[in-house]
């Protein structure tokens, strides 16, 4: 069910959402956690539907603020469009789209605040452009956890710095979230013999990936050994993260992936392998996220100090 509410107010809005649980009997009673989405006006259904399909795991309330980032409704008048949607149109949740206008969407605290659910945790998302600082902005101030997606930015890489040096504990970006696998399978290599000491790392990608600078500063964090990222360019295959090289005594433990969803795992004196490792959906990174309340301290370390102490190559080398 949508329940339209034009030029209104947040407290018509949770009168509203009174009225609704009384005669349609939906309740907020096995609501975990509010999720604040602070979207692009027009571009918020994609953010809502991954939202939906997370809520089957995380039943929650979705806020959606949706304001004009731009500027461009500066000069209007102030006002508020709101929509409810429950039942079918919100998958486990109950989501309140709040389209704000002119001075209106100034306040965006404002709000949401009369709309979060009581002693339930707030989760703060930017899908899109986010704030130099999440952690003091507005809606990051009410948070537990913030959520950035660097690659949606014109810069990814300026944009992981910039989470670096304004870092709070409780941020979190899907640039790191999209490493999970990758993170797990290297960690599964490195636990089985033979145990020797690795001695250099070579991690490539795209240049436009943050995901790629991510790994090679995890990694370089955490084996304590000079990292070589190189970003190269392919006509054909996978964006992102297109593979890891780790050198050690014995030979090269290689993870590539060459084409889309497949990698191919090489190791000395072992057969090669075909492993699953798709590009994470954004259903998949809020939910892995939503399941955490509290800081991700090593994602923390990384960006602080694992991203600063990175050789950044300038250019972009090309493959034949």
């Amino acid at each position: 069910m949508i329940v339209d509410l034009p030029d209104t107010t947040t407290s018509a809005v949770s009168k509203t959402l009174v009225k609704i649980r009384e005669e349609g009997g939906a309740v907020a009673l096995g609501r975990v956690l509010t999720l604040v989405i602070a979207a692009t006006l027009g571009e918020e259904e994609e953010a809502i539907e991954a939202a939906n399909d997370a809520s089957r795991e995380h039943p929650m309330r979705v806020i959606v603020v949706s304001a004009d980032r731009t500027g461009a409704t500066k000069n209007e008048e102030g006002r508020l469009d709101a929509q409810i949607r429950v039942g079918g149109d919100a998958g486990a949740s109950e989501v309140i789209v709040l389209r704000a206008y002119g001075d209106t969407a100034s306040d965006e605290e404002g709000l949401v605040t009369a709309l979060l659910l009581p002693d339930a945790p707030v989760v703060a998302w930017w899908p899109g452009p986010a704030p130099q600082s999440i952690g003091r902005s507005a809606l990051g101030r009410i948070a537990q956890r913030r959520i950035t997606d660097a690659a949606s930015a014109p810069d990814p890489d300026e944009a992981i710095r910039a989470l670096g040096s304004s870092y709070t504990p409780g941020d979190t970006d899907f640039a790191w979230t999209r490493l999970t696998l990758w993170r797990a399978q290297l960690a599964a290599v490195l636990d089985q013999p033979p145990y020797e000491q690795i001695t250099a790392v070579e991690v490539s990608g795209a240049a436009d990936s943050p995901s790629t600078l991510l790994l090679a500063a995890w990694l370089q964090l955490q084996l304590q050994v000079p990292v070589h990222l190189e970003f190269t360019s392919r006509a054909t295959g996978s964006s992102g993260i297109h593979g890891v090289r780790l050198h050690r005594a014995s030979g090269i433990v290689e993870l590539e992936r060459s084409v889309p969803n497949v990698a191919t795992l090489s190791q000395p004196n072992q057969p090669t392998h075909d492993i699953s490792l798709p590009r994470r959906s954004l259903r998949d990174c809020l939910a892995e996220e939503l399941r955490r309340m509290g800081p991700d301290d090593l994602f923390g370390a990384v960006v602080r100090q694992g991203v600063g102490q990175l050789e950044v190559p300038s250019t972009v080398a090309s493959e034949g």
